[in-house]
């Protein structure tokens, strides 16, 4: 088995040195620890291995991100990654996570359902898993950076042929400059297999909330306490799916309320079966900036949360303001060509 390159900048934590040292037990690693020593990462398997101080920070990791980025759009093609994370106190692990994950993947990165094992100074993020794996909460963290080493050095994923593609909006066609620009996207798809869903107003509400045992409960019978087009139309599109693409304004740096609520709501499908095999990909269009607050949004709640496969360069991500204003975007069209070529180069399982 191949080893892994960790990243682990600056001051590390001793704790952090256990979570690394379970990821990688047994196997050969290279350590980076600044950006001096950065070797060729593309093709690699990577651990980002980050100890945060109590103000959130880690300076040598952004040195090693902003050097890697200066190597260009492909720093990272083809290179798998995984991160730990671990922080004096409560904050802060899930947005330096966000940041890194989302900065790797613009230079070529994938990155497996589940790639995170962050750890807050209390450890008390881990009492879900502590409930299941019935252990001390330490042991959860290294048991689960031990999953997380196994499965980002044993995954190969394979492209998938003819694969099945839905697509989720909530815009209106003839105003929406983002669902323009998936038009534009969708041309170069023709034959293959997509379905369009549009999440119309009246549709869905939002997750009620309910008990682990309420929500496996309705999910043992493909169905939610909500029921309605979710159920009967949605969730059995994404069990089927290869891949979902979202549709996404922004909306205030957010993903919009009711493609939040089919997130949301996915939960009941989760309960009964991960998504390790299906890809994400998603469609963004600011009308001034914070395309990559949405595309943050999305991974942390789509492949962190929900163990969706994040592919390299998962967003065409536009700034466009008035209606139609996505066409005179500069070399928008070649955007358009190469994510729809990269799209289906990388829906893999």
């Amino acid at each position: 088995m191949s080893g892994a390159y960790v990243i682990m900048p600056g001051n590390s934590s001793d704790f952090l040195w256990k979570m690394v040292g379970a990821s990688t037990e047994g196997r050969e690693t290279v350590m980076i620890r600044d950006a001096k020593e950065l070797p060729d990462l593309r093709n690699k398997k990577i651990i980002f291995a980050i100890a945060l101080n109590g103000a959130g920070y880690n300076i040598q990791l952004f040195e090693i991100l902003s050097a890697l980025w200066e190597r260009g759009e492909d720093a990272l093609l083809g290179a798998q990654g995984a991160v730990m994370i671990h922080c004096e106190q409560e904050l802060f692990t899930r947005s330096i996570a966000q940041n890194v994950i989302f900065t790797a993947n613009q230079l070529g990165c994938r990155f497996q359902g589940h790639p995170l094992v962050e750890a807050t100074g209390s450890l008390t993020n881990l009492r879900t898993w502590q409930k299941n794996l019935h252990k001390p909460l330490e042991e959860v963290c290294l048991e689960l950076c031990r999953r997380l080493g196994t499965t980002l050095l044993e995954d190969e994923p394979i492209k998938i042929e003819k694969p099945k593609i839905v697509v989720l909006h909530a815009s209106a066609h003839s105003t929406s400059n983002t669902l323009e620009l998936w038009n534009m996207v969708k041309r170069y798809l023709q034959d293959q297999d997509i379905q369009e869903l549009h999440v119309e107003n009246g549709t869905i509400v939002d997750c009620k909330g309910c008990s682990y045992t309420t929500c496996k409960h309705f999910s043992k019978r493909n169905s939610c306490f909500y029921g309605g087009a979710i159920v009967q139309e949605i969730l059995p599109a994404i069990e089927k799916a290869d891949a979902v693409v979202w549709i996404c304004p922004n909306y205030n740096d957010a993903v919009s309320a009711k493609l939040t609520a089919v997130i949301n709501r996915m939960t009941v499908l989760y309960r009964r079966t991960k998504f390790y095999d299906k890809s994400m990909f998603a469609v963004i269009v600011s009308g001034n900036s914070g395309s990559d607050s949405v595309a943050k949004q999305l991974i942390s709640a789509l492949s962190v949360n929900k163990s969706f496969r994040l592919p390299p360069y998962f967003a065409l991500m536009a700034t466009a303001n008035d209606p139609g204003e996505i066409e005179i975007v500069p070399g928008i069209q070649e955007q358009a060509k190469v994510f729809a070529e990269n799209l289906l180069e990388e829906i893999k399982a």
